[in-house]
């Protein structure tokens, strides 16, 4: 594949962070690991297991892989994100079938790559999905009424994540499920210390997210499946890459 300097004003809009997560939603899987927001999509799907699979809602849903996976399973899916850039990204893929980045290889070099639905296996979803900018601690009304919830990697970038979670039940149907994944990296940049979920010492004893996702949730969910690991890898340069591990839940919520 051909590789060109990074120029302003090219055809591929050329932003790192940007470029990294289109990799890491519509590129290769690295390193032998699953491709990650594949691999959530199908645990949600599983977790179904028979319910009604009506509306969900993909919530941080970056550049919209897992909407669209989703999608091969609901009748309608929503992605939301913080990001409008994520959003405008996610949009033209459901809109174009394709979409162009400037991958990021070494210093001022990159590879620009297109990626299409249809080489996915996901053309068929591109009419059952909608994208919208939204702040998860502060949904819109309109968001409700979803058989599901997914939120990957997003509590512990949230400025109040306890916001989220004491009501995203009111957005669920009875028996709907929430998925939370999360490799729990609280820092304060994004989260106020008094608001993480876990992570600390409590009564003399470590006070862990999941104690903190089972206090937070329990007047509406039950624990349907307990955590385990996923492992995801973002692609930083032809040399960098991150590995880590989101610890998966999935939540029942309780009917009434």
């Amino acid at each position: 594949e051909e590789v060109h300097v990074a120029e302003a004003g090219d055809y591929y809009e050329y932003n790192t962070t940007l470029a990294q997560y289109l990799e890491f939603h519509f590129g290769e899987a690295w390193h032998g690991e699953p491709h990650f927001p594949k691999e959530l999509a199908r645990l949600c799907i599983d977790a179904m297991d028979g319910r009604y699979p009506g509306k969900a809602l993909d919530l941080g849903c970056a550049c919209g892989r897992a909407t669209f996976e989703l999608a091969t399973h609901f009748n309608h899916v929503e992605g939301v994100d913080f990001s409008d850039a994520f959003v405008r990204q996610a949009s033209t893929m459901a809109r174009d079938g394709r979409v162009r980045y400037a991958r990021p290889e070494e210093g001022e070099l990159v590879s620009h790559r297109e990626v299409s639905l249809a080489a996915l296996g996901l053309a068929e979803t591109a009419g059952k999905v909608a994208f919208h900018q939204g702040d998860a601690c502060q949904l819109g009304s309109e968001f409700g009424g979803y058989d599901l919830v997914l939120a990957a990697n997003l509590i512990d970038r949230l400025y109040k994540p306890s916001a989220f979670l004491t009501r995203i039940h009111e957005r669920i149907n009875d028996q709907g499920l929430l998925v939370i994944a999360s490799p729990y990296t609280w820092l304060e940049e994004y989260t106020p210390k008094a608001e993480w979920v876990g992570g600390f010492l409590r009564n003399g004893g470590a006070y862990t997210t999941l104690d903190g996702l089972k206090d937070l949730l329990a007047p509406h969910f039950e624990l349907l499946v307990g955590p385990h690991s996923v492992p995801f890898v973002i692609r930083e340069t032809r040399n960098k890459y991150q590995h880590s591990f989101s610890e998966v839940t999935v939540w029942e919520k309780r009917e009434g």
